[in-house]
């Protein structure tokens, strides 16, 4: 049987577990969504059933009738009152419960004048007569007076024309026909089960029966050729024959059970009002399609001629099928795929947030989804790896007016190859700078594989301590950021530098972003742009730089990149730079360094206006040079990468779904990306002469790494040697 799905306490009492189909079928999931089946409208094809009964008490159709002739609906067959009884007895706290309890039934007396009365209530065989005719106006009323789900416990051999034209009208209206089997124990159905299939055209479904174990039940009749709208339920030993609205018990004390696939018929019934009423949008072929596919599968693997698609689980046929999406978005968004990744500047920002949601499945039915599950935090950047986890060799040359430099990778582990195939298995340009004069007051560089900030730098003459670990707040652009091309020129106005860059590039996505078409782990690139402008001078003993850089995203907000059903068309964001550097003293240099960002996200899909960031960097730092040689120095950087200080990605999410319209109703959530931690970054860095080389010592301390509130403090050593060749 189907994995049993968590019951809640309201539902788990004694008439509960005395509902063998209910308790093994999972009922208790649509349930607990307050899916009873209110509303929908079952007929009972069958010999009738007991008016009096409290189990049916206020949800009795005023349009049931006797279709044969004018005679009560209480039958002397309890036959059709066991059915209705399975599909929808009443939540009273006394003897059984139904899959749709507040179902409403619409019970059609089909058997024929006096065929039925010798039977024994109590027995689940009938030798009921029921003509053609009538089955085929039972049909008929049943679907063109509201009826969305007809439940069929009859069999025997062939069925009329006007029974199949009855059939595919009633399909065709939207209705459901639920058939049984039959308790023949061949390995096909009843051909009368077959011939409605084949009327039904993917509307109607023949019910096997199953036993407590989840096998076949010796008495029913298999899948066989009509495996593909074949499935099972519960139908051997099943509480209980019912007598005066009571459960029976004889004079012995005994309970009769039922069985048949006439008890496993209305199991389903059941499920598809359950349906019916929770997506009002379904077809009957739809609702087919749904349990059919939504079956646990049972016996060989797929689809097989004995249990068909499988047994019936109503809590998997509450749960999205097929390819979920939003509404009115432009692509799929499967629940399992990450929703977005965060960026170094965020943090933890994503952890625990919550992005309530409609999304819709195959059938546009519409689920509740917390889209927030699956947003992941930017990966913490590993600054010691970064600063010594590569083998390189640097080289450089140049004259007063031009120098060029460059980094060769010995491992060929990054980036993509730019020299020729015989030289890629030794080496690869990581990045190179050239840099030249191109009148007295006029400088131009460029560079590959490095930002523009590095061109600025040299062509403004900055000297920057060298640490390993701490970063300088000017250039943080809070983002996994990796520059193609860059380019600066300075041109010197008086006491001024007035230097304009550009540079082109790529983000990558920070985190692992799962895509169904995709690799999993495979990283995302997109496309960033930045333009910079800047003015510096130098006042005697010290020097200052003030500059803008704008930086344009093609599908990132600061190096966050959010699934594709969003829309989001990237971002712009300002930067505000404040450098200043002072020599104090002989050997003495402070500096500092400020950054502040204002981005904000293009409207555009659900992404909503007023989507805007306000980040910020700073680094202070002291240095001594020649410590213990002219040529060595010994620096102090204390510092904040960029980190979100304020603001929201707003999404204009759906919140509500009509299916009488089949709109979604539409509300702004705030994505909040301010991380809880803050991370501060202290480094004490010396470099200088060392073995016929140069030695790079870094102590460092990290608190709160990546802006991860719940990251334990990051703290070591680095040393590093390099040697000129």
């Amino acid at each position: 049987m189907p994995p049993r799905a968590s019951v809640s306490p309201a539902f788990n009492t004694a008439e509960f577990r005395r509902s063998d189909g209910p308790l093994e079928h999972n009922a208790a999931t649509a349930w607990n969504l307050g899916h009873t089946g209110q509303g929908v409208t079952i007929a009972i094809v069958d010999t009738g059933i007991d008016e009096d009964s409290p189990e049916f008490a206020g949800r009795l159709s005023p349009l049931s009738r006797d279709i044969v002739a004018d005679r009560s609906l209480s039958g002397p067959d309890d036959h059709g009152t066991n059915v209705a009884m399975i599909a929808a007895a009443a939540r009273d706290n006394t003897g059984i419960m139904g899959i749709a309890y507040q179902s409403t039934i619409m019970a059609l007396r089909t058997d024929a004048v006096g065929s039925c009365g010798g039977d024994n209530p109590q027995d689940p065989e009938t030798d009921c007569n029921f003509p053609d005719s009538a089955i085929a106006a039972s049909i008929n009323y049943a679907s063109s007076n509201g009826a969305k789900v007809i439940n069929i416990s009859l069999g025997g051999e062939g069925a009329s024309t006007a029974v199949r034209n009855a059939v595919a009208t009633a399909v065709s209206r939207g209705a459901l026909i639920v058939v049984a089997a039959g308790n023949d124990g061949e390995a096909e159905p009843d051909s009368f089960a077959r011939i409605l299939d084949q009327a039904g055209n993917g509307g109607v479904i023949i019910v096997g029966s199953v036993d407590e174990d989840g096998a076949i039940s010796s008495f029913s009749n298999r899948a066989g050729t009509q495996n593909t709208h074949f499935m099972t339920a519960r139908g051997s030993r099943l509480c209980c024959a019912y007598q005066n609205g009571q459960i029976y018990v004889d004079d012995e004390g005994f309970i009769y059970l039922l069985q048949g696939t006439s008890y496993s018929a209305p199991q389903v019934s059941g499920a598809a009002a359950l349906l019916a009423q929770a997506f009002p949008n379904l077809t009957g072929r739809q609702i087919a399609d749904i349990l059919l596919r939504s079956a646990f599968d049972a016996g060989a693997l797929g689809t097989d001629v004995v249990f068909g698609r499988g047994i019936l689980d109503i809590a998997r046929a509450f749960a999205p099928i097929g390819a979920t999406s939003l509404p009115g978005a432009v692509a799929a968004l499967p629940l399992g795929d990450g929703t977005g990744t965060g960026s170094p500047a965020m943090g933890d920002a994503l952890a625990g947030a919550a992005l309530p949601a409609i999304v819709l499945d195959e059938y546009d039915r519409a689920f509740r989804a917390d889209l927030g599950v699956n947003l992941r935090g930017a990966e913490v950047v590993p600054r010691l790896n970064r600063a010594l986890g590569m083998g390189s060799r640097n080289v450089s040359f140049g004259s007063e007016l031009t120098s060029v430099a460059f980094s060769i990778d010995e491992r060929g582990e990054l980036g993509t190859l730019r020299l020729r195939p015989e030289e890629a298995e030794t080496a690869r340009v990581l990045a190179a700078r050239v840099t030249t004069q191109l009148a007295p007051d006029l400088r131009l560089g460029f560079a590959f594989a490095e930002s523009a900030d590095g061109l600025v730098a040299q062509l403004q003459g900055q000297a920057q301590p060298a640490f390993l670990i701490a970063p300088e707040a000017s250039g943080d652009a809070g983002a996994l950021r990796f520059s193609d091309v860059s380019f600066a020129l300075r041109k010197e106005v008086g006491p001024w530098g007035l230097t304009f860059s550009a540079e082109q590039g790529k983000t990558v996505s920070a985190a692992a972003i799962r895509h169904q078409a995709e690799m999993l782990g495979r990283r995302l690139e997109e496309d960033v742009a930045a333009y910079g402008l800047s003015v510096d001078r130098r006042l005697g003993p010290a020097d200052a730089t003030l500059g803008l850089t704008w930086m344009d995203e093609e599908r990132t907000l600061l190096g966050a990149r959010f699934h594709d059903a969003f829309s989001l068309q990237g971002a712009e964001t300002l930067f505000l730079d404040a450098q200043l550097g002072w020599n104090v003293a002989a050997g003495w240099r402070l500096g500092a360094a400020f950054r502040q960002g204002w981005t904000s996200a293009r409207q555009s899909g659900l992404v909503a206006a007023g989507s805007r960031l306000v980040s910020r960097a700073w680094s202070i730092n002291v240095e001594r040079l020649g410590l213990f040689s002219d040529r060595d120095s010994l620096a102090l950087r204390l510092a904040q990468p960029l980190r979100v200080e304020h603001g929201a990605l707003h999404l204009m999410l759906p919140t509500g779904y009509s299916y009488e319209t089949l709109l979604a109703e539409y509300d702004i959530r705030a994505l909040a990306l301010k991380p809880q931690g803050r991370e501060l970054l202290a480094e004490i860095a010396w470099r200088g002469p060392l073995f016929d080389g140069e030695g790079t010592a870094s102590l460092f301390y990290r608190r709160e790494p990546g802006h991860y509130e719940a990251i334990p403090d990051d703290k070591g050593v680095a040393l590093r040697w390099s040697k000129r060749f």
